[in-house]
């Protein structure tokens, strides 16, 4: 046989191979049915993450580390990691009562360092450096970002048990943040100077809703203005997806983007259920991918590209895939019930992620601290929302 002979018999025989086992690849690394996410347990991967953050912060000084790493590069994701495992461990106490106090104490910690923080080194501790350079439009100078996430971190702890030192100051970030929305020229408040971000700003009203059903108020009429000032103006007129920043007087400055409408979607659930679900469905239309059983998502719609940035991490290029997109596409694959995305993304995760699991705790190697903080709410997510719903028979939502 000649070497050409050899040459082609050999591409041939790979390319039989490759057809072969390319379908079946994603069936070593896709977690068995319950083993990521269980609908009324706290699964093992779930517990192995969660173990790791609880040690974190259970242990004097024990998450300094991991958190000034992360700050060097962003101050956003130190706070956004303690939203998210705040939310998480407020979900696993309400599956695990008989944990609810191991929980509860890391949950008060948190809360009780962030919003010492805030109030000491001011918004700018968990801001990033632009923040700064230019001037806030609305003042007193506040943030939507930090009131928001603070606000809703309160909801969450007191949702699960009531906590009178957090009633007061959940009070009254709510009604700040409210009394500030209610006067925007599009109801939204600044993260940063003259910048509205839709994640920050649906974050706010999910924690509004919040403390509606908890302390009984009214703000219905605000949440309907919300949602119908932001269908008429916040929205990408060829996807009809919420933009991810706009002006404070509603000037689009980004178009649709993963790492924002994922979570979006998410805290509109509690706010206008029909228009999160019009919103899940309109993402995993433009932004989310699966090939072969494994699951990913883009960052933008094809309709609207724009350069990399911090939120939206490295993307590669032909396959569309977002890091930042993908990790939040968990948290809303989970609350809309989309088992065979969340399964897709999770065999991508076990794949790509890198796990290293040691003495009954987990990290992905390829994420950070808030990755596997967003990661863990994923496995868990649920319960909190489910208690807003109940609770919240009484106050109906518009």
């Amino acid at each position: 046989m000649s070497f050409r002979s050899r040459f082609l018999l050999g591409l041939v025989s790979i390319a039989i191979g490759t057809a072969i086992w390319l379908p079946l690849l994603h069936f070593v690394f896709r977690p068995g049915r319950d083993q990521f996410r269980n609908e009324v347990a706290v699964s093992p991967i779930a517990r192995q993450l969660a173990h790791r953050h609880v040690d974190l912060w259970a242990l004097p000084g024990g998450g300094k580390a991991d958190i000034d790493k992360m700050r060097v590069n962003n101050p956003e994701w130190d706070f956004m990691g303690r939203t998210f495992l705040v939310l998480s461990l407020a979900n696993m106490c309400l599956r695990e009562p008989q944990r609810q106090d191991e929980y509860l104490r890391v949950v008060d910690r948190i809360i009780e360092d962030t919003d010492r923080l805030a109030q000491a080194k001011g918004i700018s501790y968990f801001l990033l450096d632009y923040a700064n350079q230019s001037q806030f439009l609305q003042q007193p100078v506040r943030s939507i970002f930090v009131d928001g996430e603070l606000a809703m971190m309160m909801g969450a702890r007191r949702l699960v048990a009531e906590h009178e030192p957090f009633r007061e100051r959940m009070r009254d970030l709510v009604h700040i943040t409210a009394d500030r929305m209610a006067v925007g020229p599009v109801l939204s408040c600044e993260s940063y100077p003259n910048e509205c971000w839709t994640f920050c700003n649906t974050v706010a009203l999910a924690a509004i809703r919040m403390h509606e059903v908890l302390d009984g108020e009214d703000h219905r009429q605000l949440q309907r203005k919300w949602v119908a000032t932001a269908k008429d103006k916040l929205v990408h007129q060829q996807t009809g997806l919420l933009c991810s920043s706009y002006t404070y007087d509603g000037q689009a400055m980004d178009g649709p983007e993963g790492s924002t409408i994922w979570m979006a979607a998410h805290c509109l659930q509690i706010v206008d259920e029909s228009f999160a679900e019009d919103q899940y469905r309109r993402a995993t239309s433009e932004i989310a991918h699966q090939c072969l059983g494994f699951g990913w998502a883009g960052e933008w719609p094809k309709s609207w590209v724009r350069p990399m940035d911090i939120d939206s991490g490295p993307v590669i290029p032909i396959i569309d895939v977002s890091a930042g997109s993908s990790g939040q596409a968990f948290v809303a694959a989970a609350s809309f019930g989309d088992t065979g995305y969340y399964r897709s993304l999770a065999t991508t995760l076990m794949f790509a992620g890198f796990p290293l699991s040691r003495d009954g705790r987990m990290q992905f190697c390829a994420s950070n601290q808030v990755g596997d903080a967003v990661l863990l709410y994923s496995t868990v997510v649920g319960p909190l929302w489910q208690t807003v719903r109940e609770r919240g028979r009484g106050v109906e939502a518009p």
